[in-house]
């Protein structure tokens, strides 16, 4: 069994946390949130030596590459005997970056004369690209490695790559196509997206994202289990989870996003051509192409299709008439005098008979 890799997308909006630290009847603040996670990521690392990590904090307005295990720092921590020196890496490069990230936005808050505690949901979609280059490169170096150690074999591919999102903002209904293409790209990759919603109310990009991908997707009830709930469901690769109890969705929300409005709908109109959801119609622009649509005489087109048929108007239901009349009334038969049955296309009535061809005589 090969390595597994995982990418782990952090949500890291201060307001966000802010409000989560405040959240009643489980707070749970930042400080203990990285401490949970770090334990997490110490364990992944720790459960074969070939697993791989990557961690990008998703910051209000970008995201930054927090860890990687293919790029190490240089500077090695001071030694310590009571630690693993893989788990002083991580925890040293992790705590270090995210301290630095923090104290320029408020920095940058402070110079446009903006709180620190700004109201500010982050954008998870820019990670996602950052991550299909990570993966990419991962799997050409796996299969470059694998090629040279078994002497012109088929080359095999990087063993459960997958991603995980830990959110504590809402949907942003404006990142809605870069979400879903993200999505996408991960189905076409094969990998594997599990997402967990800590604060905050239940997100439909994220549930979308593990339901189409094979992955888990969690709504945190009890936020002081956090850690209990990343070992437990997170931590195993998607290659075992078929033989373990991993939570799964009781239910999922398949709402799209409006292309027009940004808004999350329940009912709306689905363009044929390229799938996007509208909440109203556009109906300008349907009249905008119905008076551009070339018109073609009802009898011309009639003749084109049977040259010896008269040129009499047409009714919209295929009938011929003698003389166009408006739905409810009394057709006119030869002679301008009603006719209550149907009319042939020669301008006679006929009935209902066998001998004309269109019924039956029952």
């Amino acid at each position: 069994m090969n390595g597994s890799h995982l990418s782990v997308v952090v949500d890291l909006s201060p307001s966000q946390w802010h409000l989560s630290s405040l959240h009643q009847p489980y707070p749970l603040d930042l400080r203990s949130f990285v401490s949970q996670l770090l334990a997490f990521l110490n364990a992944h690392i720790a459960s074969r030596h070939e697993n791989s990590l990557a961690v990008f904090g998703a910051f209000p307005g970008k995201s930054v590459l927090l860890y990687s295990s293919a790029n190490p720092p240089t500077e090695t921590p001071p030694s310590d005997a009571n630690s693993f020196p893989s788990f002083k890496m991580v925890d040293s490069t992790m705590m270090h970056n995210i301290v630095q990230q923090l104290d320029s936005l408020n920095q940058d808050s402070v110079e446009e004369g903006l709180s620190c505690t700004f109201s500010l949901s982050n954008n998870i979609s820019p990670s996602f690209s950052t991550i299909r280059l990570d993966i990419n490169r991962l799997t050409l170096e796996f299969n470059a490695s694998t090629a040279n150690a078994t002497e012109g074999l088929e080359p095999l591919t990087l063993s459960d790559p997958r991603v995980l999102i830990l959110s504590v903002s809402p949907d942003q209904t404006a990142s809605y196509i870069p979400v879903m293409n993200s999505i996408f790209s991960a189905q076409k990759l094969k990998v594997t997206i599990d997402a967990c919603q800590i604060y905050g109310p239940e997100t439909v990009f994220l549930q979308q994202a593990a339901h189409l991908t094979g992955g888990s997707y969690i709504y945190l009830e009890r936020r002081d289990a956090l850690l209990q709930y990343l070992t437990m469901t997170f931590l195993p690769p998607p290659s075992v989870r078929h033989t373990i109890s991993v939570p799964t969705q009781d239910k999922i929300d398949f709402r799209a996003a409006c292309f027009c409005h940004k808004n999350i709908v329940d009912v709306g109109f689905v363009c044929s051509v390229c799938l996007s959801s509208f909440t109203k119609f556009p109906i300008k622009t349907l009249q905008r192409l119905n008076a551009a649509r070339p018109s073609l005489p009802l009898a011309s087109a009639s003749q084109s299709r049977n040259p010896s048929a008269p040129s009499t108007p047409m009714k919209t239901d295929g009938r011929a008439s003698a003389t166009p009349f408006r739905s409810g009334e009394t057709p006119l038969g030869p002679g301008g005098l009603p006719h209550s049955g149907n009319i042939n296309v020669n301008g006679t009535p006929h009935t209902n008979g066998a001998k004309n061809g269109l019924g039956s005589s029952g």
